[in-house]
């Protein structure tokens, strides 16, 4: 099996080599020292308390277990109840799940876990009908270990009540509904409880779960040893925070479940009137007649259950009696009987308390407008979780009813499992062989049998005239039962010692010998409750509290018949339970207690054989081996062990899987321990299969290492031809966007030969990726051929202009606004008589008196400017600019030369960003010239752009 190797021992107790108790004690110890606390037994599952919390339940847990057979994962209960569900649901055949152990085994805990496996599992649309279904299923755990569970010296949370819950499904799997079956409540212990036991949980959870203002009306106060009946457990209790928490819990959850408000708070009334009413003592007055101690709690009683006070106080301290004449007769009590009659109403109050909760949970759980004809036929999953064998020091009728309970579930499953181990045998052909184990029902008969069984001969005490004792009804048993091999008293054993006369009989259970105390035996039986308290309860004006008590509408001159005894209504509440698991397919866990002291991880080897031998796990394995150890069918078996054999691996070319079975087993050397069904191979001894185990486990290895080899080889091959195809179509991708985008440039720029524009307005659209430089460069051909288009119809006497006002358009672009770049320039401003009408002749003869002098080519600029110093002294001026020199020049003196400087030592001049004609012109080694330009014509032409496109154009050339 999957994650358990060798050193966990067995997973199955069927491989043992030997079936004795030395070797299933061993296995069973090596495994929950490993933590494997669940072992298969076939198709039981034996599981160990090991009182604490282990990582084996949840989700993920429940993921792995779903949908998987039986022994493909290692031994759980989720398996269990996975099993059960899809026989359920593929054979549409009704299921059950049998879980037996004594108290403390963690029955309980296992029916939690099995309920919420089918809870994880089923609903997958998430229909609010079974949602809610699955709601009240769960909650309802909550609510019955509040009411029926209660702290033993074995077990912390006890059930002391047999619990059948009936789940049912429609034809998809979902819950649709569901029915919940009591067996005998211990409602002796609400009176009293063992040393180191406490009473039902639900007590003690109002008293330290319920708010202050709550436990006032209630007239309770928190400590338990304030009242009777809680007394013995009140230092046992929790801390206040847990009772509390858990109150809350059962709180939440009958509200899930449909408890309105009005009825949670008849629960605590009627919980809190027990209470009171154990607290009840009875005196005799000085006039002889009997009187309550304290009428203050009859006052309490009577407001709780809603009944008149003076009714209560009757029939606390006398009965009516119907005579034969229909009069009616009133006959007071004497404190003894007082005291039976307040003991027995406490007593019946809870069973009907309890009983009331479980048929209103019932009756929320009812399948709603069901209709087979339309829906089909619903399945069924029984859940039994019911008490098991008990001996204590002093064992009375309840622990005699109990272990009659646990003989008829050791007789069914006995039974059921040799009834389904020869049907297998006889489907499968094979011939079926006897097996010897204890046959238990000569103890179900000494107990159940009509006129001469022990419940036969307790009914005639209970219904005998005149005064029958429980030693007089021992001494009918003696008689009856004297020659019976499993029944013995000290009357008919005198040697005996460890039985008292006239108080003790024993019957030797298939789980060994209990000696039984009759006392109290008839009295249990009868179950009696005086009349008055049935009237009184059902005349209540609380609704809840009326309902439990039916027949208290009779009147008390009514002639009624004999109400069945306590014990007949168990026999025949267990003979109708055989009959149901019976029609349904079991599925069985068996738990173990460990020890006696709820210790974790630890395992008493001599208490867990005794449970070993009384559970009759052993005879389950020789019934389940019966000379196969194992079977399988052949697809699974092959599908294990077929890399054993060549004629087999990987898959085989024979005729049938029989035949391939045979072909391997034959390689082995194996064929004479073996035998060939129908559609299963049997398994004789569990050698074979363990050395069919370690040759399968040699090769795994192999087999794993070949697999991943051949594994990443194919993904690495899937991963390259992944990558081949997208850099193919990224190749592709590419190709197509670079031919549309050319086919958009071109379809753009079809009309860009135009003029006179010649493409200027036109969008360049946005370029992928691996033609981001390709369209840069475009661009810049693009616009270099547009320029040569513009500039080619342009003169050449122009040319020079232009290019002046180019390079004053990259000096001054994003500088000044306006630097004159709409107008012609004409560069020598001084000679021409437009602008210099008065001195331009003037200035022409200084002009060439100056070409011959200094030997200049060209007149780069020249103008009027008005020159400023340092001290702010204005003084009109005249600007040559040259190819060779800056000349300042004085107009008033025909243009004489003020100052030259060469051209080569100007190294820049500054502008402003404003519309003025400010020049500041910086000269190497000597004293910057600041100018302003004016006289022009136009006035206020801006000429500033044109001195700093000319320089600029010079410059550059």
């Amino acid at each position: 099996m999957e994650d358990e190797g060798p050193e966990c021992g067995k997973a199955d107790f069927v491989l043992l080599d030997e079936v004795t108790m030395e070797h299933f004690m061993e296995n069973l110890k090596l495994r929950f020292e490993k933590g494997r606390i669940y072992t298969y037994i076939g198709e039981v599952l034996v599981s160990v308390n090991p009182y604490q919390a282990l990582p084996l339940y949840g989700p993920a847990a429940i993921a792995r277990y779903q949908g998987r057979e039986l022994y493909e994962r290692p031994p759980h209960l989720y398996a269990v109840a996975n099993a059960a569900y899809r026989a359920m649901k593929r054979r549409a055949r009704d299921t059950c799940i049998v879980i037996s152990g004594e108290s403390g085994a963690g029955k309980t805990e296992a029916s939690k876990h099995i309920m919420q496996y089918i809870a994880a599992v089923t609903n997958p649309s998430q229909r609010a009908e079974v949602e809610r279904v699955k709601d009240v299923l769960l909650k309802s755990t909550c609510v019955l270990e509040a009411f029926g569970n209660a702290r033993t010296n074995r077990n912390h949370n006890s059930s002391r009540f047999g619990k059948y819950m009936d789940i049912n499904f429609d034809f998809k799997g979902d819950p649709v509904g569901g029915h919940i079956h009591s067996y005998l409540l211990e409602k002796s212990r609400v009176l009293k409880q063992h040393v180191g036991e406490r009473n039902f949980h639900a007590f003690y959870q109002v008293l330290r779960g319920c708010e202050d203002t709550e436990l006032q009306k209630l007239h309770l106060q928190r400590n338990p040893a304030l009242y009777s009946f809680t007394r013995q457990g009140a230092g046992l209790s929790a801390s206040e925070s847990e009772e509390r928490s858990h109150y809350q819990a059962v709180m939440e959850a009958m509200q899930v479940i449909g408890f309105s408000a009005e009825e949670t708070a008849s629960v605590r009334r009627i919980l809190a009137a027990i209470l009171h009413l154990g607290n009840i003592e009875f005196v005799e007055t000085e006039e002889g007649q009997l009187a309550v101690a304290e009428e203050e709690l009859v006052d309490h009683v009577a407001e709780l259950t809603a009944t008149p006070r003076e009714q209560v106080l009757r029939c606390l301290l006398a009965r009516t009696v119907a005579s034969g004449g229909r009069e009616v007769i009133e006959k007071g009590h004497t404190a003894a009987e007082a005291s039976y009659a307040r003991d027995a109403c406490a007593k019946a109050v809870y069973q009907r308390l309890f009983e009331w909760v479980v048929n209103r949970i019932n009756s929320v759980m009812e399948p709603r407008g069901r209709d087979a004809r339309r829906d089909g036929k619903d399945t069924v999953i029984g859940v039994l979780d019911i008490y098991g064998f008990e001996v204590f020091p002093v064992n009375s009728f309840e622990q005699f009813c109990i272990n009659y309970c646990n003989e008829k579930l050791q007789q069914l499953f006995i039974q059921l499992i040799l009834k389904q181990e020869q049907e297998e045998y006889e489907r499968e052909g094979i011939a079926w062989q006897s097996v010897d184990f204890f046959n238990n029902a000569i103890i179900v008969d000494l107990v159940e049998q009509p006129h001469r069984g022990i419940l036969a001969v307790l009914d005639e005490a209970c219904c005998s005239a005149g005064t029958i004792t429980d030693r007089i009804f021992l001494q009918s048993l003696d008689t009856h039962h004297r020659h019976h091999p499993h029944y013995t008293s000290r009357q008919l054993c005198p040697t005996d010692k460890t039985m008292e006369f006239g108080r003790d009989f024993r019957i030797k259970h298939y789980a060994g010998d209990v000696t039984y105390s009759v006392l109290g035996f008839i009295d249990k039986n009868r179950d009696a409750l005086f009349q008055d308290f049935k009237r009184l309860l059902y005349n209540s004006s609380d609704p809840a509290l009326r309902a439990m008590w039916p027949e208290g509408q009779q009147d008390i001159t009514e002639v009624t018949k004999r109400p069945l005894t306590a014990g007949t209504l168990f026999k025949n509440s267990m003979v109708a339970l055989v009959d149901n698991l019976a029609s349904k397919e079991p599925f069985y866990v068996r738990c173990l207690k460990p020890n006696q002291d709820k210790a974790a991880a630890r395992l008493d080897e001599a208490h867990c054989r005794h449970q070993v031998a009384y559970l009759g796990l052993l005879e389950n394995v020789r019934v389940r081996r019966a000379g196969f150890a194992s079977r399988q069918p052949y697809p699974r078996f092959l599908l294990r062990y077929k890399m054993t054999c060549e004629y087999t691996w990987p898959n085989h070319l024979l005729g049938s899987d029989r035949e391939a079975v045979a072909a391997l087993l034959e390689q082995h050397g194996l064929q004479g321990d073996v035998a060939f069904g129908r559609s299963k191979l049997f398994i004789r001894s569990p050698r074979t299969l363990v050395a069919l185990e370690q040759s399968r486990a040699r090769l795994v290895p192999i087999i794993v290492l070949l697999l991943q080899k051949a594994w990443r080889g194919t993904l690495a091959r899937w991963r390259c031809r992944r990558l081949r195809a997208a850099y193919t179509v990224m190749r592709c991708y590419r190709r197509h966007k670079v031919r549309a985008h050319l086919a958009e440039l071109l379809l753009r720029f079809q009309d860009a030969r135009r003029p006179p524009l010649f493409g200027r307005d036109l969008e360049w659209p946005p370029p992928p990726a691996a033609l981001q430089s390709f369209q840069a460069a475009c661009r810049a051909l693009f616009c270099r051929w547009r320029a040569r288009q513009l500039v080619k119809n342009i003169p050449p006497s122009d040319m020079a202009q232009i290019k002046a006002k180019v390079a004053a358009m990259g000096a001054l672009q994003e500088l000044r606004p306006d630097w004159g770049c709409r107008r012609a320039w004409l560069r020598d401003y001084l000679s021409s008589a437009a602008d210099n009408p008065a001195a331009s002749g003037l200035f022409a003869q200084r002009l060439k008196a100056l070409r011959d002098k200094d030997g200049f080519g060209a007149v780069l600029f020249s103008c009027h400017v008005r020159k400023v110093n340092r001290f702010n002294k204005r003084r009109d001026r005249a600007l040559l600019l040259t190819d060779r020199h800056l000349y300042k020049l004085e107009p008033a003196r025909q243009y004489r030369v003020m100052r030259a400087v060469p051209l080569d030592l100007v190294t820049g001049l500054s502008v402003t960003s404003g519309r003025d004609q400010l020049v500041v012109l910086h000269a190497k080694g000597q004293d910057d010239l600041v100018v302003c330009l004016h006289r022009s014509r136009p006035p206020l032409d801006n000429r500033v752009g044109e001195l700093v496109g000319v320089l600029a154009a010079h410059c550059q050339g």
